[in-house]
């Protein structure tokens, strides 16, 4: 089934080469590790099912992170019939509906590919949006998995997650059979190093991928439902209502950033937005607002 969907190839173009980036480090990663350890078979064993985990499961961990519950029809039919429209328009299968209860205003994608996807809101963002508005926002994480990004971004984190596993792989294991001596501890600080290493440049290469993909998605979403300025109106309007969020309500979610139609920010984000998943508001608003000219809307003035 082909969606409807605008295609991107310059999205296409960035995850081939960011996954092209991340396959080469993950091979020297494995490599490196195999290396240190002198154990190939349980190195790649380990790597093998982790990423065979996150990949088939991925919908389910992101839900329960997240604590999101599948919901029927009965429960919540405006939002399915919301996610029925969009879904007949993109002429692409309709996912699995599900309601995370938390007040903070956000949604999410998950899934391996289109006919195991997840579309997920949370109780805050059904109280705080007009359904124009909650039209944009779905339709913004259909693009997700319409242009099979949220599948990309999921296996692109994990080299970042094994990286941090494998540090305390270090530690536990029996590799070392207990033994402390000056050769173990070069070993473990060389699995450190590369580990660290490992997780910086994964960091670099997802964001770098992951604010374009939003841009991507935002431009999708408004071209889809011809309603740019509707978009922009639930972008305002969440990311205002979140940076009133006490932080400490935030920090959890802020693991799951990359998910997030918005990111979860405080008051004040401070260095962290320079390393963030999503472009800033004031992007996102321009490209809106160019979009909403070309098809002749009004535009978007941010307003609730």
């Amino acid at each position: 089934m082909v969606n409807r969907f605008r295609s991107d190839r310059g999205l296409v173009a960035r995850m081939v080469v960011t996954g092209f980036l991340l396959g080469l480090l993950y091979v020297a990663f494995v490599g490196a590790l195999i290396v240190l350890l002198k154990s190939w078979i349980l190195v790649v064993v380990i790597a093998a099912a982790l990423l065979g985990a996150q990949y088939w499961f991925s919908d389910r961990i992101a839900l329960y992170a997240m604590r999101g519950r599948v919901v029927e029809r009965e429960e919540y039919p405006e939002l399915h019939g919301v996610v029925d429209r969009l879904a007949t328009l993109a002429d692409m299968p309709k996912p699995v509906v599900a309601v995370s209860d938390m007040d903070m205003p956000n949604a999410f994608a998950t899934g391996r590919n289109a006919d195991h996807a997840v579309v997920c809101v949370t109780t805050g963002l059904l109280r705080r949006l007009e359904p124009e508005e909650l039209e944009g926002v779905l339709a913004h994480e259909l693009s997700h998995v319409a242009h099979k990004d949220v599948a990309v971004i999921t296996v692109a984190s994990f080299l970042g997650v094994i990286a941090g596993l494998i540090v305390r792989f270090a530690f536990y294991s029996q590799v070392f059979g207990g033994r402390r001596d000056q050769n173990t501890a070069a070993i473990l600080a060389a699995v450190i190093g590369i580990s660290a290493a490992v997780y910086s440049i994964s960091f670099l290469l997802i964001r770098a991928l992951s604010r374009y993909r939003e841009l991507a998605a935002d431009r999708a979403a408004a071209h889809l439902t011809g309603r740019p300025s509707a978009l922009a109106s639930a972008l305002t309007k969440v990311t205002g209502d979140i940076a009133r969020i006490p932080s400490k309500d935030l920090r959890t979610a802020q693991a799951f950033n990359a998910f997030y139609f918005t990111p979860a920010f405080g008051r004040n984000p401070g260095i962290v937005q320079i390393f963030s998943t999503h472009p800033s508001l004031e992007q996102r608003l321009e490209q809106l607002g160019r979009i909403s000219a070309e098809l002749g809307e009004a535009s978007p003035s941010g307003k609730g």
